[in-house]
């Protein structure tokens, strides 16, 4: 169960010309194949959940899942701290977003790799010593990279820094499961800094993984 929260903390980890930054939000469709007889597609969705809100605003964002195992996840980039509410817990467990969780092993860019979403993708592709991951993405939803540089967790600043771009499309590869996270819908809004509050009186915790 741990080796599953740790993959789980890391996934959910995730407009115009490129000085401008996309500001809205972004609802994902996820498919799950599992790979280990321990757990079926059905039980893996169950937990990641089938669907994920990803609110995005200058450095800061927020994702929010229907999954059983988490609520939400906050990222606030003044403190480049990650904050995971799990279901079964009342408290917020912060880590340390600077803190990467595996050596990267290659990464490279792939042109015109695919269309999601009715947008023309490339593609970084992040190989670590466990796992692939393919991230598609369109310039269209640029981000700027220097707000992410410290966020080494999940591999963003990596990512960010070849695409300057959000991800439209995300395959993630590895030894329990192929997981897909893809673009069903995109709106470019203002958002609220009140979005990216923690709830008042919440109790904050160190997560141990």
């Amino acid at each position: 169960m741990k080796r599953i929260l740790i993959i789980a903390l890391v996934l959910i980890n995730t407009v115009g010309v490129l000085a401008q930054t996309f500001e809205g939000k972004i609802v994902y469709q996820n498919t799950v194949k599992s790979k280990v007889k321990e757990m079926t597609d059905q039980q893996w969705i169950a937990l990641l959940g089938t669907e994920q809100e990803y609110i995005i605003k200058k450095g800061n964002y927020k994702s929010i899942s229907n999954g059983t195992m988490f609520q939400w996840q906050l990222y606030l980039n003044n403190e480049n701290k990650i904050y995971n509410k799990l279901a079964a817990s009342n408290s917020a467990f912060w880590l340390d977003a600077s803190q990467a969780a595996e050596t990267i092993t290659k990464i490279e860019v792939v042109k015109n790799a695919a269309e999601v979403i009715g947008y023309s993708c490339d593609m970084v592709v992040i190989t670590t010593p466990t796992a692939t991951e393919k991230y598609y993405y369109n310039i269209k939803f640029a981000v700027d990279p220097s707000l992410f540089v410290n966020h080494k967790y999940g591999n963003w600043a990596d990512f960010v820094a070849k695409s300057k771009s959000l991800p439209l499309k995300i395959v993630i590869d590895n030894s329990q499961f192929i997981l897909q996270s893809e673009a069903k819908s995109i709106k470019a809004s203002k958002v609220s800094d009140d979005v990216f509050e923690l709830p008042a009186g919440m109790q904050i915790t160190k997560s141990p993984y």
